[in-house]
């Protein structure tokens, strides 16, 4: 009988199987990635160290992304919170570096971004990026829409999500 080397969690050692092993299978790792390929970043997160209601610097590797459009305005909407569109003009400062400006403190009152939060965008083409907030503690913020009223309002005048749900 032949005796197999053991390590001390009883497993077998060198067999040519696992890490290192002589097997002849192919990795089951993805192939590296090839500098070919496309930039496409459609989502990203920022986070709040400072006054949650100023302008708010967007990844550059985001307004590389847009190569050139430099939208005026884009449109944010809130994850699970219905349909509205908030209106979020745009700034550029000529380094490639994009702003959301007049627009986002309304947005970031209405959904209680604060110090501390993260935002998560995923852009949806369109100039729309859907957003959700997440708390300092990694827990992500919810809303419900308070649609009982709405039959005759216009859409300036659609109530914001209201927190929490």
């Amino acid at each position: 009988m032949a005796s197999t080397s053991r390590t001390r969690n009883g497993r077998g050692r060198g067999r040519g199987r696992g890490r290192g092993g002589r097997g002849g299978g192919s990795s089951s790792l993805p192939p590296p990635p090839s500098s070919t390929l496309p930039l496409i970043i459609e989502e990203f997160f920022i986070v709040i160290y400072e006054d949650p209601l100023v302008k708010k610097a967007l990844p550059k590797k985001f307004a590389d992304y847009l190569d050139g459009q430099e939208p005026a305005k884009v449109y944010l909407r809130a994850a699970d919170c219905g349909p509205r569109l908030w209106t979020v003009e745009v700034l550029f400062d000529g380094q490639g570096r994009m702003y959301l400006d007049k627009g986002w403190e309304n947005f970031a009152i209405a959904h209680g971004v604060d110090f501390g939060c993260y935002v998560h965008f995923k852009y949806e083409g369109d100039d729309v990026l859907t957003v959700k907030v997440f708390d300092g503690t990694m827990c992500r913020k919810y809303y419900y829409s308070d649609d009982e009223d709405t039959d005759d309002e216009s859409d300036d005048d659609v109530k914001p999500c209201i927190h929490p749900l």
